[in-house]
């Protein structure tokens, strides 16, 4: 009779494959994929119906924005290079149209028409924009709506992976949780614009997948293609040889995981591949680094972001711009409260892919908002919705109050978005 290894804080195995194989069981993929589908549509319908509503409810500027004297400057809309922003206009093309703001033109300029040396587009990764571009030649040249299908169909596809993963990993109960989590944390709606977060959110699950499954290559080819999605992707390195390592220890005799070691290494080919590309052709190595000073940005340390951050969201309380402020706080105060739950309940892995994904984002930074973007950078931290699901499974009351004020703050954040106010 086969025993089972004994698992460890935060449902792990303490040895090797073989005893978390046994553990997950003949299990159907029709209930996890039909509530994976019921929680998308449902979100998906709800921001359809909010976003449509939400053009109407602030007053619109012209394409840049204008100031006036009572209340400041308003935003407007605010093209790039090679693909200009279009005005709101009434009509029930908002549906889609309001979730073409900000970054989601860099990606559609890209996908049509390539990068550019004298530009930011380097600053944009590229599996996001070539696959916008087969998408669209496949569709007949529709690269707007190639970008929803893209990110859309990845968002759902990475909440069934996840559900397999957590409940290999955790339980039924945490998987449904989890998926619900991501679902509606206050800067989901990312998932659903046409942004790069849903593909890199699915790469990034697929290889943790793959890897707890010592499938290795699949793993690496599945982080080199996440490095080709988001910067942050080479650091895939770290958490997938960790893996590997830990494997070893565990084993009995010991086998070491050459072939995952090696594996581990392909996201940084990946972002390598990418670097030479802009050597080869603007000269500079770095210029997806340098560009990012197009937004004002500068290196810096993540203790700094943090304290500036925490000090101008108590600054500006009840005052325009502190609200800013403060949704980053509040959300930056919740991702790091799950980074220290992963460390001590999660396996390392999880743990170092965890707090890679929060201390690279925050060591890039701009001046006036310490915290920006990162809510939106957080997104892909999936061990996150973990630590959620775990803090609210004895407790029903906090779990209608988690979801009841991500649910709101996801309302704030949409309503902002779709008006073209850089909650980004």
């Amino acid at each position: 009779m086969r025993t089972r290894a004994a698992p460890r804080a935060g449902g792990a195995p303490a040895a090797g494959g073989e005893g978390w194989r046994a553990r997950q069981g003949p299990q159907s993929l029709w209930e996890p994929a039909f509530y994976c589908l019921k929680v998308f549509l449902a979100v998906r319908m709800a921001l359809w119906a909010f976003a449509l509503i939400a053009v109407a409810v602030l007053p619109h500027a012209p394409p840049g924005g204008f100031d006036t004297r009572s209340i400041g400057y308003i935003p407007g809309p605010v093209g790039v290079p090679g693909w200009p922003a279009q005005a709101i206009a009434p009509g029930w093309h908002n549906l889609f149209t309001a979730w073409e703001r900000l970054d989601a033109l860099w990606f559609l300029r890209i996908a049509t028409g390539g990068y550019a040396t004298t530009d930011a587009s380097a600053a944009f990764f590229p599996l996001y924009p070539m696959a916008i571009r087969v998408v669209s030649f496949l569709i007949g040249g529709h690269p707007f709506a190639a970008s929803l299908l893209i990110s859309n169909g990845a968002f759902l596809a990475a909440l069934f992976v996840m559900y397999q993963l957590t409940r290999s990993e955790l339980s039924e109960e945490t998987a449904r949780r989890a998926v619900l989590y991501a679902a509606v944390f206050p800067t989901a709606l990312f998932f659903f614009a046409p942004y790069s977060e849903s593909l890199f959110f699915l790469l990034v699950l697929a290889s943790f997948w793959a890897a707890r499954r010592e499938r290795w290559a699949a793993a690496g080819v599945s982080a080199a293609l996440a490095a080709l999605t988001r910067n942050v992707g080479a650091f895939m390195v770290l958490p997938l040889a960790l893996e590997a390592l830990h494997r070893t220890l565990q084993s009995k005799p010991r086998r070491w995981r050459v072939q995952g070691i090696a594996w581990s290494l392909a996201p940084v080919a990946a972002t390598l591949g990418y670097l030479w590309y802009w050597k080869a052709k603007s000269g500079d190595w770095l210029a997806p680094v340098h560009k990012q000073t197009a937004w004002q940005r500068h290196s810096g340390s993540p203790v700094t972001a943090l304290t500036r951050g925490t000090r101008l969201a108590f600054r500006y309380i009840g005052t325009y711009p502190g609200g800013y402020h403060s949704l980053d706080w509040l959300i930056a105060v919740l991702v790091l409260a799950a980074g220290v739950y992963a460390v001590a309940k999660f396996r390392p892995s999880y743990a170092v892919y965890v707090w890679a994904s929060i201390l690279v984002p925050l060591s890039s930074q701009f001046a006036g908002r310490p915290l920006i973007a990162f809510s939106r950078y957080a997104l892909p931290i999936f061990p996150m919705y973990w630590a959620f699901a775990k803090w609210t499974e004895r407790s029903r009351v906090r779990h209608e109050v988690l979801v009841a004020v991500s649910a709101a703050l996801l309302g704030v954040m949409t309503l902002l978005f779709v008006n073209w106010y850089y909650v980004i």
